[in-house]
């Protein structure tokens, strides 16, 4: 039985076997473009716990003089 995944980009339809290369994504170009969206920051994991002030205050806190 072959895994169907549709290609997180383009939405097409990708199995998800050894000779698919750029699973889950459908081809280098879709892959790519994926790529570039975290690298420019559009798309990001959203921090959980962080401080207002942008800092990390459980380490900061854990490694003040």
């Amino acid at each position: 039985m072959v895994t169907i995944v549709q290609c997180p980009t383009c939405g097409k339809a990708v199995s998800w076997n050894e000779e698919s290369l750029f699973r889950p994504f459908c081809s280098k170009r879709c892959q790519l473009i994926d790529l570039g969206e975290w690298a420019n920051e559009e798309k990001r994991i959203p921090a959980q716990n962080q401080d207002p002030d942008g800092g990390n205050s459980a380490f900061e806190d854990e490694y003040e003089d």
